[in-house]
């Protein structure tokens, strides 16, 4: 339970040095009356500081008065500092204290007299310290204009936007407790797309790192591939070329190459006489034309004809020409006869060369490698040996980079972060959903009892309406059958309306949440209200107040009720400042 005990107020609006408190701690109905000495008194009620009381409750928990008055207009105008407003009350068991002020600035929260923390003078708010302070109320500001300080200045419910009147059913149903936790929801929800998007770069990054290092694997293997192709090709011909030298027969392979060369030797004689030969019988083929022609030539001489004309001659010249062709002649013969003669003796030493066969079969290209066999062999057999022991120069790097370069990838966090994803939707749906049935629930469990509530009042107050929230957390006024709005009703009728759904309000949040034992009604039975229904309006106070131990203060004009009331709040306005007095002492 919720019980304020003590209000003091400093220089707060219209109080001025002389601290005012007032005692909330008391079970009974107080009349809140003004007097405004500084305008003559006698039935002057206005401007007297009445309100000033639910202005200084609402600072002193919320740090903003009730109504729309900025804070630093809240300091008295003829002091102008030293503004200080405290307000004791106590909640299961514990005891509060807040103190909260302008130049300086103060903010302070004292639980079991212990101060929970610093003041902060930039703003004398702490917004640390006033949500803490929220959240032991439990009570939202909104919440208090609607269920402890009633007054004319705040907006009436049904005078409120569809979207804000559902925002103050939601919280006096503790729908917005769902949004709530939604908005947590949220957040966890962010954190977790977040977490999926960083899981998911981090899985792309050991992929692409792994693709990479792949891309490398496989180079490798290629270059191995060749490798082993060029070694095994290797081996291959250098073992062939070993087998081939181990079945040589080295001695005939070194008479081979002797034979070869006298093979070839025996070749080249027959070759260079069979070279003359022909040489020698071109010549005489040239040397027996030119014969012939001399032969001719010397015949047409000797029967005086010209050689060369066929025309007779008779001179000297025949002569000379004549024995010129005939020594011509003779040499030619000569020549026949010596290259006969050396034709012969090419024959003669062909026929003694003979022919020479075929030519024998070797392996190496010339003797002195022949007589090297030995070592060449040897140098094989290591070639051999050492191209076998060669390493594979790949076959390391490959198993290092499969074995430690590449990364298993794991979806394990991913899939775990995704399903999480899907319950944290899920759960938002529950939350959030208009239909779901978490919110339905709620609204089943708690509107009926709120119609109930608000249907007793308006029968106790005496409105002869129909007005109940449908399920959609509308309402719906209606009169003998017929729809009506709000600003169908006249003053009266709309605050006897106001007054029944604040009251039931109040015992929704009080059924749900916790009791409150302070209740104010400001000026709200004296506006347009018959007598009828200020009548109806104090007995249900009064049994409010009797059978629910509750301190409820109406501020009224009306002298006539300090009749019908148990205590009195007298509010008197002097000299510019205002003070508080009560028919009991104030301890």
């Amino acid at each position: 339970m919720i019980q304020i005990k003590e209000l003091t107020v400093k220089n707060f609006m219209s109080v001025g040095n002389a601290t005012q408190a007032v005692d909330f701690d008391r079970r009974d109905l107080t009349l809140v009356l003004g007097e405004n000495l500084d305008l003559g008194g006698d039935g002057s009620r206005n401007g007297t500081g009445k309100t000033t009381i639910i202005n200084a409750l609402s600072y002193a928990l919320y740090g903003q008065a009730l109504t729309n008055i900025r804070r630093d207009n809240l300091i008295n105008k003829t002091n102008g500092k030293a503004m200080l407003v405290s307000l004791s009350f106590h909640i299961n068991g514990v005891n509060y204290h807040v103190e909260r002020g302008r130049k300086p600035n103060v903010f302070r929260l004292l639980i079991n007299d212990e101060e929970r923390a610093a003041e902060d003078n930039s703003q004398g708010d702490s917004r640390e310290t006033q949500a803490a302070l929220e959240n032991i109320l439990g009570l939202s500001h909104d919440m208090f204009r609607h269920v402890v300080a009633l007054n004319t200045y705040t907006e009436p419910f049904l005078a409120l936007k569809a979207n804000d009147q559902r925002a103050i059913i939601e919280q006096l149903l503790g729908i917005t407790q769902l949004s709530e936790r939604a908005e947590r929801v949220k957040e966890l929800n962010r954190a977790t797309r977040d977490a999926i998007t960083q899981e998911e770069m981090r899985i792309r990054a050991v992929q692409e790192a792994n693709r990479r290092i792949e891309e490398q694997i496989e180079s490798l293997k290629k270059r191995q591939t060749l490798w082993i192709r060029k070694q095994q090709e290797d081996c291959d011909q250098l073992s062939t070329a070993v087998q081939s030298l181990e079945h040589i027969d080295i001695d005939a392979e070194v008479q081979a190459h002797r034979d070869l060369e006298a093979y070839q030797g025996a070749s080249k004689q027959i070759d260079e006489h069979r070279r003359w030969i022909r040489q020698i019988d071109a010549d005489d083929m040239k040397l027996t034309r030119d014969q012939d022609k001399l032969r001719r030539d010397i015949g047409a001489l000797e029967n005086h004809r010209c050689h060369a004309c066929g025309q007779d001659i008779h001179d000297s010249k025949q002569d000379e020409i004549l024995a010129d062709k005939r020594r011509t002649l003779q040499e030619i013969a000569l020549q026949l006869l010596s290259n006969s003669t050396q034709r012969l003796e090419h024959e003669n030493e062909l026929e003694d060369l003979g022919e020479p066969g075929t030519a024998p079969r070797v392996f190496y290209d010339d003797i002195e490698q022949a007589l090297n066999h030995k070592n060449s062999l040897d140098n094989l057999r290591r070639d051999l040996a050492a191209r076998q022991a060669e390493t594979d120069p790949y076959a390391e790097q490959i198993q290092d980079m499969q074995s430690q370069a590449l990364q298993t990838v794991s979806y394990d966090t991913l899939n775990e972060l995704t399903r999480l994803q899907e319950h944290q939707e899920f759960l938002l749906k529950l939350l959030t959903n208009k239909d779901s049935f978490i919110r339905k629930k709620i609204i089943d469990q708690n509107l009926s009892y709120l119609n109930s509530r608000l249907t007793h009042y308006l029968d106790r107050i005496g409105l002869p309406h129909t007005v109940a929230f449908q399920n959609d957390l509308s309402v719906e006024i209606q009169e003998l059958g017929r729809d009506l709005d709000f600003d169908n009703l006249s003053r009266g009728e709309r605050n006897r309306l106001i007054l029944s759904m604040s009251w039931a309000f109040r015992d929704v949040w009080e059924s749900l949440y916790s009791p409150i034992n302070v209740l104010f009604i400001d000026e709200m039975v004296d506006s347009g209200m018959d007598t009828q229904g200020v009548e109806n309006s104090l007995a249900l106070l009064k049994k409010m107040s009797r059978e629910r131990h509750k301190s409820i203060w109406l501020v009224s004009h009306r002298d006539e009720l300090a009749g019908r009331v148990e205590n009195i709040l007298r509010v008197v306005k002097e000299n510019g400042f205002t003070s508080y007095s009560t028919d009991v002492d104030i301890t």
